[in-house]
C-alpha cells in the first residue's frame, strides 16, 4: 500500500511538475507578451505627441496665414477708402486756380508756391498722428491753402496747437 501510495504521488508529482513547467512557458510567454504590449505602447504615444506638435504647428501656421489674409484685406481696404476719399476730395474740394489778372498785374512777383492739396493735408495729419502719436502735430507753412485749414478747424476735424498757432493736427477720434 505504501508503494501504491508513492506510485501515487509520483504521477501527482510528475502531473504538477508538467503542470508547472507549463505554466511557467505560459508566464515567459504572457511576459513576452506584456513586454511587447508596452513597447507598442510607447510607440505610439510617441506618435500621437508627434502627431498633436503637427496638429498645433498646423494651426498656428492656419492662423498665421489667416492673420496674413485679413492684414492683406484690410490694406486693400485701406486703398480703396483712401482712394474713394482722394476721387471725393479732388471733386468736392479742387485747388485753387490761378487767376489770370493776378499774373499781369505783378509779372515781377515770385512764383506763387505750389499749394497742397485737401488729400495731401489729411495724409499728412493722418500720417503723423499714426507715427508720432506723443507729438501728433504739424506745422503750417505757406503752401497750405487758408480755407482748408479753416475748413478742418471749423469741422472739428483739426485742432490747433495750444502754443503755437501755426501747428495743427488731427483730432483723436479713436479714443
Amino acid at each position: 500500500q505504501l508503494q501504491k501510495v508513492k506510485n501515487d504521488l509520483k504521477i501527482v508529482l510528475s502531473t504538477v511538475q508538467s503542470k508547472n513547467k507549463r505554466l511557467e512557458e505560459d508566464l515567459k510567454r504572457e511576459e513576452q507578451w506584456y513586454e511587447e504590449q508596452k513597447q507598442l505602447l510607447d510607440t505610439i504615444n510617441q506618435l500621437e505627441e508627434e502627431a498633436n506638435t503637427q496638429v498645433e504647428q498646423h494651426s498656428e501656421t492656419r492662423e498665421i496665414n489667416e492673420l496674413k489674409n485679413k492684414i492683406l484685406k484690410l490694406k486693400t481696404y485701406k486703398k480703396e477708402l483712401l482712394s474713394a476719399l482722394g476721387e471725393f476730395l479732388d471733386e468736392h474740394f479742387p485747388l485753387p486756380k490761378e487767376v489770370e489778372s493776378t499774373k499781369s498785374k505783378n509779372p515781377s512777383a515770385e512764383p506763387a508756391v505750389e499749394l497742397i492739396t485737401l488729400q495731401k493735408i489729411l495724409e499728412s495729419l493722418i500720417n503723423k498722428l499714426m507715427t508720432t502719436p506723443h507729438e501728433p502735430y504739424i506745422t503750417i507753412n505757406e503752401s497750405f491753402w487758408p480755407p482748408y485749414i479753416e475748413l478742418l478747424l471749423r469741422c472739428g476735424m483739426a485742432l490747433r496747437h495750444p502754443e503755437d498757432p501755426n501747428q495743427i493736427r488731427l483730432q483723436a477720434f479713436h479714443k
